[in-house]
């Protein structure tokens, strides 16, 4: 059954709801094709460290075609907002890119965003013409304030970075979610297919997926997973889910029993 459901994110219209990360894969070949097969439109780039300048290197650009998916550069591995500003500026200067992801770090131990500092360039970036999707953690307060400076999505952790531990907090999610005008995407600590699926029925616009399928055993496979995960997660949304119950409830007629 089709239903108008459209996923914008500032203006434009994609088909995928599952954003992929291009980290962590054996080789830019293994890459490319996890992402076709999880028909992802959007993919993150990390500019400190992904190769899209130097030619006399493999390019990125030659795996995956930035005319077909689009590309979203993002600040993995800076730890402050100066580090972030200038990674975005250059972004923007290599490849004319304004949708970015905003990651900035507290701690290289747990990877936890550094709110603060995730804050003032949020508002900086806006300010300069950027689009910006911010990683966050999953406080609603904050997530508010990140709206209110100019952020066009907002990106709460499930938990952290790499962990595959799945949502830890559905409430902070849910409440994120239903005070929210913009876009939130769950991005960091989905494991399996199941949490990718769980992040959609809470009413999530969409989730970020890296290292459960870089590293999962069977990539291909599990990039197919997680593709489908996303699609019956958000189809289970939009049927409206029954009421929980305590007391059971017969699912045959009460009247007209032999």
């Amino acid at each position: 059954m089709k239903i108008k459901d459209n996923f914008k994110i500032d203006n434009k219209i994609y088909k995928s709801r599952l954003i992929v990360g291009t980290g962590k894969y054996k080789n830019m070949k293994e890459c490319a094709k996890a992402i076709k097969i999880s028909g992802a439109n959007i993919v993150t780039v990390a500019v400190r460290r992904v190769n899209i300048s130097d030619k006399t290197k493999p390019l990125l650009m030659d795996f995956i075609d930035p005319k077909k998916i689009t590309y979203l550069p993002n600040t993995a591995g800076c730890f402050n907002s100066k580090d972030a500003l200038r990674t975005l500026r250059l972004a923007r200067e290599i490849g004319g890119w304004n949708l970015v992801k905003l990651e900035v770090l507290g701690d290289k131990k747990n990877l936890f965003p550094d709110m603060i500092e995730t804050l003032k360039s949020t508002e900086v970036l806006s300010k300069e013409g950027f689009k910006v999707m911010v990683y966050c953690n999953d406080d609603p307060l904050m997530s508010k304030r990140l709206e209110n400076v100019g952020a066009v999505a907002i990106m709460p952790l499930a938990s952290p970075i790499g962990s595959g531990l799945g949502i830890q907090n559905k409430i902070n999610i849910k409440i994120i979610r239903l005070q929210t005008k913009i876009p939130v995407i769950v991005d960091a600590g989905i494991g399996d297919a199941s949490d990718a699926a769980e992040a959609m029925e809470l009413g999530c616009d969409g989730v970020l997926i890296n290292t459960a399928i870089a590293k999962a055993k069977k990539p291909f496979l599990m990039a197919e997973a997680m593709k489908l995960a996303v699609q019956a997660g958000r189809k289970s949304y939009l049927s409206g889910r029954i009421k929980k119950n305590i007391f059971g409830a017969a699912s045959s007629p009460k009247f007209g029993i032999i």
